[in-house]
């Protein structure tokens, strides 16, 4: 069996080294830096010939940078005569561009998966994307997997009747709906419309609230908008709590103090995406750790045995 090691670019060390704890395995020596023009350097500090080699590194905020990170890593390392390159993907960024939606825009979610391929990823594992057709703007296998096995264990642990699993929109009601089929709770979903990028504003509540225990469900929280007006209609519409589960806390601009001003009493996430400090003085915000299951799937495909029983 060809070595397996594991390198981590600047977007998440934490989450990396949590990963490489649970494989039992040292962090890879790799340096990421800058030139006095701010370009970035990559310098590999071991050899990795004829190495089964995972990146992790988040296309998280700076997204660019980090983009910019990933691809010269990948290059770096496929130079280096790394037998395999994985790119891990806890967060891929511009995933919600992924269609044409109006003219003469970008799909963009397919032009970084192309410059991932071309800078020589072999493999992608990813989590909980966007829209899961971006897996087919790969020539490579991916993984997507999801972080529902972690916050359904917190959801069980923690809310034990009169819970109903809401979608802040209709695009979310198969999440929604999955997560409720396991809880064997009901469900709801949000009338939205959205005037424009960023900005929401929630219509209506389809489904029986009242007097229940409301869990907000969504892929994402960026700048809280949409999921601040899906807690205000939930509360008009007589939810006795409301609380909120993502697996990325993206948390741009006016998020943190949206999510404290409002009704929800507690948003949980995931570690895909590392909190900023704003983040994580806010009483309503737990994280949990995906890295037991990132470090399950590069162990598994380090080893060619199948991932299929982490895609819950």
């Amino acid at each position: 069996m060809h070595s397996l090691v594991v390198f981590a670019g600047n977007s998440n060390p934490e989450l990396a080294g949590s990963v490489c704890r649970h494989i039992g395995i040292g962090l890879g020596d790799c340096e990421v830096k800058r030139f006095s023009d701010g370009e970035i350097q990559i310098e590999i500090r071991e050899n990795v010939r004829g190495k089964d080699v995972f990146i992790l590194q988040s296309t998280c905020a700076p997204v660019n940078e980090h983009l910019v990170e990933l691809l010269l890593m990948i290059d770096a390392f496929k130079r280096s005569s790394a037998r395999r390159v994985t790119a891990v993907i806890p967060y891929y960024g511009y995933a919600r561009q992924d269609k044409k939606i109006a003219p003469r825009v970008p799909i963009s979610a397919k032009l970084v998966a192309d410059l991932i391929e071309v800078a020589g990823a072999n493999r992608v594992i990813t989590m909980d994307l966007h829209a899961g057709q971006i897996q087919g703007f790969f020539n490579v296998p991916v993984d997507n997997l999801f972080a529902a096995p972690v916050l359904l264990q917190y959801i069980k642990n923690n809310f034990r009747t009169d819970t109903v699993v809401v979608s802040p929109d209709a695009g979310g009601a198969e999440r929604a709906r999955a997560f409720a089929k396991r809880l064997d709770s009901l469900m709801a979903i949000i009338d939205k419309r959205r005037d424009a990028p960023n900005k929401a504003e929630a219509m209506n509540v389809v489904g029986d609230v009242e007097g229940k225990i409301a869990i907000i469900l969504d892929d994402m929280v960026d700048t809280a908008g949409t999921l601040t007006q899906a807690a205000l209609a939930l509360k008009k519409r007589g939810a006795s709590e409301i609380h909120a589960c993502s697996a990325h806390a993206v948390l741009s601009g006016p998020a943190v103090e949206r999510i404290t001003d409002s009704d929800i009493s507690s948003l949980v996430v995931t570690d895909t995406i590392p909190m900023g400090d704003k983040a994580r003085e806010c009483g309503k915000i737990r994280v949990l750790s995906v890295s037991k299951l990132l470090g399950e799937a590069i162990q598994r495909s380090h080893t060619g045995s199948s991932v299929s029983s982490l895609f819950v």
